[in-house]
């Protein structure tokens, strides 16, 4: 599970890809329950635009935030199904979560040391994402958050060496910059078939112990 990156700072590379502005004030280290920029695109007008919204899914009908420590990443074969990210599915509320890089554990040392995966391009990219709005029902506060959609990476070049020996492989869904619109745009039926790691650009990746 990927459960830390590092949010893009380059915003002309944003503007030049996306057509928005990114927005300020985000930590240059996002986790779980941290803010990260992302873009989303409107069903009614479809104006694309870049906000901070917080990294851990809360699904419209949760009582507190607390689910949100579970929900930072979401299997794609059952982003449909599952009660916390159905909704956001069937309401075609995808998004990109736009990064530097993030990082996963490699246990090729017998213990986990930390590595940072990125663009072979050294370029940022988009994460492949739902999200969902949510109110506080004590403070009013209009909360939109996000969850990362991840395949299955048994089979990839380089996702392929992280996490726990015997466990099952997985990388987040990172769209290609020319499908960027495609997945903003896209339908269910759609954005299951964009759910694979053959079209993402290529990755590179090197430790980064802390």
């Amino acid at each position: 599970m990927c459960t830390n990156f590092t949010p893009t700072q380059r915003a002309q590379w944003v503007k030049d890809a996306l057509g928005v502005d990114l927005p300020s004030d985000f930590p240059d280290e996002t986790f779980p329950g941290y803010l990260a920029p992302l873009v989303v695109k409107s069903r009614q007008s479809e104006r694309v635009a870049c906000g901070l919204a917080r990294f851990g899914l809360i699904p419209a009908w949760a009582k507190d935030d607390k689910i949100s420590r579970h929900t930072y990443n979401a299997r794609s074969e059952t982003a449909a199904e599952k009660p916390s990210y159905r909704s956001a599915w069937r309401q075609r509320q995808f998004g990109l979560v736009l990064v530097d890089n993030f990082y996963e554990p490699s246990y090729a040392s017998g213990k986990a040391v930390r590595w940072k995966i990125e663009r072979a391009s050294g370029e940022p990219f988009g994460m492949a994402c739902l999200w969902d709005r949510w109110t506080d029902p004590a403070s009013g506060e209009r909360v939109v958050s996000f969850s990362m959609l991840t395949v299955n990476a048994d089979g990839h070049p380089v996702m392929k060496q992280f996490h726990k020996p015997g466990d099952e492989k997985r990388t987040p869904v990172i769209i290609a910059p020319a499908l960027h619109d495609a997945w903003l745009s896209a339908d269910t039926a759609q954005a299951a078939e964009l759910m694979t790691w053959a079209h993402m650009p290529d990755l590179s990746a090197m430790p980064a112990p802390r």
